[in-house]
């Protein structure tokens, strides 16, 4: 029987513990898709307590603490930072084979030395020991990702946003790079109910006013320069699914419908949303940004959390959106005229697997190494099952080899061992190849491969 979380973890050969700790482990970590606060990277924040590092802000475990039967009191309301972290350890125990059993305790492991497992018991004195390190200086917002050895962090950033954060940290004498994503998505989706108060935000930041399809993407365009100029070189999108436009609408029309107030078909929307992710996949081709498309999520479908707490709490689903339509008129669109930009697709719902990384490979066009690649498991993916499904598709149906590997989708600063998690994954399903001689036992060409995808294969792509 092998200890619970030993050095040798999810590690089941001596090929594969060789290949983990000889290659993977000592990597550093470019984190190029994050929710991390810009804000108290560059002001280097230090933390109260253990409750406002690790509970505030992460859904996964508030969406545990419900089906634990925790009132909401205790997850996003009022209750005492102690009192929320007593809740949160009385529900641990029960997240058994849930990744976050595993997650709750590298943490624990990796940032603070404790090896305990977490119990409502021992919850009062392990949040006593922990706020204690927490006040040390090592223990504070940048010192949190040195321990983790991250080099980069590329935060997601509206395109409204000054970035005076990623200014002031990449000023500084701090080794720790982070630069901003551009993500437009509350502009392209355009029933959204703060798209008129982000409209009029974009207006002041540009000064003109916009009233035309074109001055909007103009509008845009004016905020890709910026970022670019602020070391951003990267877009994201957080969209459901992508369509195929009729292209019969005038979208100036619809755009000044919606200032109106008035309502909008769905036709109007699509075509809207449709045209302008278009244009936008040429801006960042010109600019030779990465463009990543994160899509199939349903979001917020409780109501009444919703509408008591607040939007992106912990009640978004796997949705099942058709894709293949949406993607291939968006992709051939951008790449017949030779216009697509580096892009990562990712995909919510398991089915989809083998769809996105085939449409992927469409689409390599022998400039580079993986152009277009399917990028990690996502979001209710990011699991021991969902990592190993995506590898064994990825190496089935494309090139493992070019792979960009892990990456958090986090707005925990304690998030960044899922990095380790995903690399024993990677090892240990390379280590049963070997050990079953579907794989050469030739540890050098393997180790080379895991430092590639690891960390190399992301360093090359966005040109750090």
């Amino acid at each position: 029987m092998k200890p619970f979380l030993n050095d040798d973890f999810l590690l089941d050969s001596p090929f594969a513990k060789e290949l983990y700790h000889g290659f993977a482990k000592s990597q550093p970590i470019i984190d190029y898709h994050n929710h991390l606060p810009p804000e108290e990277i560059a002001n280097n924040k230090q933390y109260g307590t253990i409750t406002e590092v690790w509970l505030k802000g992460d859904h996964y475990k508030w969406r545990a603490m419900r089906a634990n039967g925790i009132d909401e009191k205790y997850i996003t309301g009022k209750a005492s930072d102690k009192e929320k972290f007593q809740k949160w350890a009385q529900t641990v125990p029960n997240t058994m084979r849930n990744p976050l059993f595993h997650w709750t305790h590298l943490e624990l492991q990796r940032y603070f030395d404790i090896q305990e497992l977490l119990t409502r018991n021992n919850a009062d004195s392990i949040f006593e020991q922990i706020n204690e390190q927490l006040a040390k200086p090592e223990f504070s917002a940048r010192g949190l990702l040195k321990k983790m050895k991250v080099e980069y962090v590329c935060t997601t950033d509206l395109p409204t946003d000054t970035l005076e954060w990623h200014r002031k940290q990449n000023q500084s004498d701090d080794e720790l790079g982070m630069y901003p994503t551009f993500r437009p998505d509350k502009f392209i989706v355009l029933d959204n109910p703060v798209f008129l108060i982000l409209l009029e935000k974009l207006e002041e930041v540009v000064g003109y006013s916009i009233n035309t399809f074109e001055e909007l993407m103009s509008a845009l365009e004016n905020r890709i320069d910026f970022f670019h100029k602020h070391g951003g070189r990267l877009a994201d999108h957080g969209l459901s699914q992508l369509f195929v436009p009729s292209r019969s609408t005038n979208l100036s029309a619809t755009l000044l419908k919606r200032k109106q107030g008035k309502p909008l078909t769905k036709s109007e929307v699509v075509d809207f949303q449709s045209i302008m992710m278009v244009e936008l996949g040429k801006m960042y081709q010109r600019k030779g940004w990465t463009m990543q498309l994160h899509l199939g999520a349903i979001r917020d479908t409780n109501s009444r959390l919703l509408n008591s707490v607040g939007a992106d709490v912990g009640c978004d689903s796997i949705g099942d959106f058709a894709q293949a339509e949406g993607l291939k008129f968006f992709l051939d669109g951008l790449d017949i005229n030779n216009q697509l930009p580096k892009t990562i697709l990712y995909n919510l719902n398991p089915r989809d697997n083998e769809l996105f990384v085939t449409m992927a490979g469409n689409y390599n066009d022998g400039s580079m190494a993986g152009k277009v690649q399917w990028g990690s498991a996502w979001w209710f993916l990011d699991q021991k099952d969902g990592m190993e499904k995506q590898i064994n598709a990825l190496s089935n149906l494309g090139l493992l080899s070019q792979f960009l590997g892990m990456l958090t989708d986090s707005r925990s600063f304690l998030s960044f061992p899922r990095h380790e998690y995903f690399r024993r994954t990677l090892c240990n399903l390379i280590g049963q190849d070997v050990e079953m001689g579907l794989l050469p036992n030739d540890i050098r060409w393997l180790g080379e491969l895991v430092e590639n995808i690891c960390y190399q294969n992301a360093k090359r792509y966005f040109g750090i």
